[in-house]
């Protein structure tokens, strides 16, 4: 079951304004030439090493550690790993626990590195939702773009501060990309608004979607918990297979990062009741897509998420709007989905 919100759900009020106000205080360093060789960037995730590709343009030079279809809850600091964090400049990750045992060797490099837990120094508390004892707090907050948003000043401040000379660049690139972000905001809960009421449920195989539930006003459901560190019970396979049944519900989805063995089990112990599911699609929760892909994107992973849960849930998808027109134009985006 997906855990309750730490405070009633967000509205829908615009905040861009606010956001790109915060980014003219931070990044207001004097234009100069750009800096000579790019600032060396390691993320531990790709939705947060895209942003800083997106905000740092030819400023930054980004690696991430864990790339699609690796789930970082269950990851393990490799001796390549400490290699690339030992030549990193700045060493950004999402924090609240995500990362797992990599922890460890973050805080040990923060010592010696600029590092920051991205997720926990941008988002407000407020806004947080609450998980199980081995968290405390959900960490997927990438799965609503309005609240991930928030990570953009800070990353735009943080480039900033690590290379001064690109501060005009740095500002000229999060002012595009945070009007995206709200442009995919507002797409996407116009998206998911089209599924019939009684269709609204998203039921996956491990609670990711607390925060994309809570944006869009759909039901969640998750087989496993927040972590995927332990195996779903016969009792959570039985429970979900009877919701189901009980809710006429045509589709499930199965993600990227987690083996389907669970969810196929779900859709058997129902149709054993002699009702009918189908996979609707492949999610991105803890990892985006393959690089060179739309998918392998922030915004398409997002975009992707919204198209497929909305497709096989009886919804529509509403018409792009303006700021994500580029996008969606170098990514040849009617065609790719």
């Amino acid at each position: 079951m997906t855990p309750q919100p730490a405070t009633s759900p967000r509205t829908f009020a615009p905040r861009l304004a606010g956001v790109l106000a915060a980014l003219a205080v931070t990044t207001a360093a004097p234009a100069t030439l750009a800096q000579s060789a790019p600032l060396n960037v390691v993320a531990t995730i790709g939705m947060i090493g895209d942003v800083v590709s997106e905000i740092g343009g030819t400023c930054v030079s980004v690696a991430t550690l864990m790339g699609p279809g690796i789930d970082p809850h269950l990851y393990q600091a490799t001796a390549r790993d400490v290699q690339t964090l030992s030549s990193a400049e700045l060493i950004l990750y999402s924090g609240f626990g995500l990362e797992g045992q990599l922890g460890d060797v973050l805080e040990r490099f923060g010592e010696t590195v600029p590092t920051l837990a991205v997720a926990s120094a941008s988002v407000p508390t407020s806004e947080l939702i609450a998980a199980d004892d081995l968290y405390g707090i959900d960490p997927h907050l990438w799965m609503d773009p309005g609240l991930w948003i928030n990570i953009v000043p800070v990353l735009a401040q943080t480039l900033s501060e690590q290379a001064p000379d690109c501060a005009s660049e740095i500002e000229a690139n999060a002012t595009t990309y945070a009007a995206q972000l709200e442009a995919l905001d507002q797409w996407a809960a116009q998206t998911i608004a089209s599924i019939p009421d009684d269709q609204r449920i998203l039921v996956t195989a491990h609670d990711a979607f607390a925060y994309f539930g809570r944006a869009y006003d759909i039901e969640v459901e998750g087989i496993q918990g927040i972590s995927t560190q332990s195996e779903a019970g016969i009792a959570d396979i039985r429970e979900t297979a009877a919701l189901l049944v009980e809710r006429e519900i045509p589709a499930v989805f199965i993600e990227s990062t987690i083996n389907p063995r669970t969810i196929e089990a779900v859709i058997e112990a129902a149709g054993q009741q002699g009702h009918a599911v189908i996979i609707g699609a492949e999610l991105y929760a803890d990892a985006m897509g393959d690089d060179g892909t739309p998918d392998g994107t922030y915004i398409g992973m997002i975009y992707a998420n919204v198209a497929n849960i909305a497709g096989a849930l009886g919804g529509t998808l509403a018409p792009l709007p303006a700021p994500l027109a580029d996008w969606a134009q170098h990514w040849d985006i009617e065609t790719a989905r």
